[in-house]
């Protein structure tokens, strides 16, 4: 009796949070052991099925870097990086846009549909709803910057009921453009932007951000961020995650937060415990 007592006064103290994100839009990046774990990805799964029952409307950017560059060497293409983003040539874009729109897209949406939810798969080139130009042909190729998003596209999506699960590859302006690589961290902080999201999570391989003691730092502003990049206390790939969040805090998104992907349950301890886990950047 104890024990089922403990389970009531659990879902109680998560009340406050259910009332509070009832009908917000939460963008979620989702990558990295998270995202390779059978275990972890089945915990996904129930954790955007719960947020979804409670009324918290998820919109989903997946990665998938990694699977990217196994298929590139099954295939024997070469490919390279350059200040630690990837060079992407005609035929490395082919790869990158079949493993991240054809397999790691469908997968997620299959899982999460396989639980119960109601999500539906897309890319930015599907209605040109992400628009982008080349960050520098001449050194990355068809790696590129986002210029516009159609909010439109996903808002109606959860309009009627979807949860939106979207492939970060981007539509050029040229007629028979094969189209451009996004980071997918700056995908979800631009689509966060345009839709309005009240907050954006990015699932990482890390506690969040650490200091030089390896502590956790729970909560920091611009300044601070700022301040932690200069002194190389954050550095290396921390670095694109903690822009990624000014990039969307500073479009009004109300929080963003770099937790553990590693974690079983890790969205719903951020979401709906007063203690949250990871690295709040707040505005």
């Amino acid at each position: 009796m104890q024990k089922k007592i403990q389970t009531v006064k659990t879902l109680l103290d998560a009340l406050p949070f259910i009332k509070e994100f009832n009908k917000e839009i939460v963008v979620i990046k989702y990558g990295g052991s998270a995202q390779s774990s059978s275990k972890l990805r089945e915990s996904f799964a129930e954790d955007i099925l719960l947020m979804y029952l409670v009324g918290i409307r998820p919109v989903i950017i997946h990665g998938g870097g990694s699977k990217i560059t196994e298929m590139l060497d099954a295939l024997s293409i070469e490919t390279s990086f350059i200040d630690g983003q990837r060079v992407t040539t005609k035929e490395v874009m082919r790869i990158a846009e079949m493993v991240l729109s054809g397999e790691i897209n469908k997968d997620l949406v299959s899982l999460l549909n396989s639980h119960g939810a109601k999500a539906i798969g897309i890319s930015g080139k599907d209605a040109h709803f992400i628009r982008a130009e080349a960050k520098d042909y001449a050194k990355w190729g068809l790696t590129g910057n986002i210029t516009d998003v159609k909010a439109e596209v996903v808002c109606n999506l959860m309009a009627e009921k979807f949860i939106p699960v979207i492939a970060p590859i981007a539509a050029g302006e040229e007629l028979g453009h094969p189209g451009y690589n996004i980071n997918a961290d700056l995908c979800a902080s631009y689509v966060a932007k345009a839709i309005g999201a009240n907050k954006i999570i990015f699932l990482t391989d890390t506690a969040g951000v650490l200091d030089n003691d390896k502590n956790l730092l729970d909560t920091l502003t611009q300044g601070e961020v700022e301040a932690l990049k200069k002194d190389g206390t954050i550095h290396g790939g921390m670095v694109p995650k903690v822009d990624a969040c000014l990039e969307a805090i500073n479009g009004g998104v109300k929080k963003a937060h770099i937790i553990d992907g590693r974690l079983e349950h890790s969205m719903l301890l951020e979401l709906f415990t007063s203690e949250g886990v990871g690295t709040q950047i707040v505005q």
